[in-house]
């Protein structure tokens, strides 16, 4: 794990803050959907796939500011759509830093260069750039040429005039661990704070169904990227236990409300995944009013593949949290790369804070 220890200390101090006034259920990362349109079309994602006038909406600073409010998650995640489209953007950044919440704005980095100077650095701004693999990978998801050499000329400008810069990779069918391995090298030696790694989700609307990975598949990938890790540095925007998750180690199910999403509809129920589930009025609805258990690895078909940290990264926190010794011991050692996987968590395991 590689995170600032004003991070650290202020997402932990808020966990155990939330435990010790029993709240059961609480966000950790709010997923602030400002916008649906893109600059792009990747292969794999189902996020934009809404008629022209859904595209042409926008939440307006109060209404992101509002929802962080609502929330109280430290944490703000803002995905999209390409959230540099938005023109109000900038302001909206330096609302939530000014409320010091820990934002990441997640981009294509298209267009970072030229809106670059429209942001300040500062140790609660992380520009979260999307990177699916190697040039030749990464344009491939992409579905255009040229994005990565885009991408990563503004990385480095990013990193040149002192921002926080992470990378975002989602993997796929067809992933080889020597390549996704030796991709991990060349953004590490970029200089990029950590590598956030995921899983593709299967998205019911996305151009291609035949690029996401099942849950077997998962685990036997990065197992075999783990085997690959020693002495090369690589640091990852995740706890211990989810990366140990992924590598087939532990049993979770997944906390839908650790990462809820507000966007242009309300707030998405159950998570930041799933369409076509209704959206409720206000965070206190969503919260209230959902269903939870009607969701998770065997309890929906829609959840069944999912292993994505907005899900269960919150169950990892928590775990780590009830298991300190455990996540430090996975932190030390790294994820297990042989032995027996760990199976399926009962449908009647709850998540973080139930």
């Amino acid at each position: 794990m590689s995170v600032p220890l004003r991070q650290v200390v202020k997402v932990g101090a808020y966990v155990v803050k939330q435990h010790l006034i029993g709240r059961k259920r609480y966000p950790l990362v709010l997923m602030l959907e400002p916008l649906f349109r893109c600059n792009l079309a990747c292969a794999g994602c189902g996020k934009i796939a809404y008629p022209e006038h859904v595209l042409n909406q926008r939440l307006s600073v109060q209404e992101c500011i509002d929802a962080a409010e609502e929330c109280g998650a430290p944490i703000v995640s803002i995905p999209g759509g390409e959230p540099l489209l938005h023109k109000e953007m900038p302001q909206i950044v330096s609302e939530l830093v000014r409320r010091r919440k820990f934002v990441y704005l997640c981009t294509n980095a298209l267009l970072l260069k030229k809106r670059i100077d429209d942001y300040t650095p500062s140790p609660y701004l992380t520009f979260s750039v999307h990177l699916d693999g190697d040039r030749e990978r990464h344009d491939e998801m992409v579905c255009q040429e040229g994005v990565f050499e885009r991408a990563v000329e503004a990385v480095r400008l990013a990193l040149a005039k002192g921002f926080r810069v992470t990378i975002n990779c989602t993997l796929f069918e067809g992933e080889s661990a020597q390549r996704v391995a030796s991709f991990f090298d060349y953004v590490t030696k970029l200089g990029v704070e950590a590598i956030t790694v995921s899983p593709g989700f299967s998205y019911e609307h996305a151009p291609r169904q035949d690029v996401f990975l099942a849950r077997e598949s998962v685990h036997g990938l990065y197992r075999e990227i783990f085997a690959l890790a020693k002495g090369r540095g690589w640091k990852f925007n995740h706890s211990s236990l989810y990366l140990d998750f992924l590598a087939g180690n532990q049993g979770y199910q997944c906390t839908p409300w650790g990462n809820p999403t507000r966007n242009v509809f309300g707030w998405q129920k159950p998570c930041y995944l799933l369409v076509g589930e209704g959206y409720a009025p206000t965070f206190k609805a969503l919260m209230e009013e959902t269903d939870w258990e009607r969701y998770g690895t065997g309890r929906n078909r829609k959840c069944a593949q999912c292993m994505a940290h907005c899900g269960y990264e919150p169950t990892a926190v928590n775990d780590a949290f009830a298991h300190p010794v455990k996540a430090g011991w996975v932190a030390l050692r790294g994820p297990r790369t042989a032995g027996p996987t760990a199976g399926e968590a009962p449908v009647s395991a709850k998540g973080v804070g139930a």
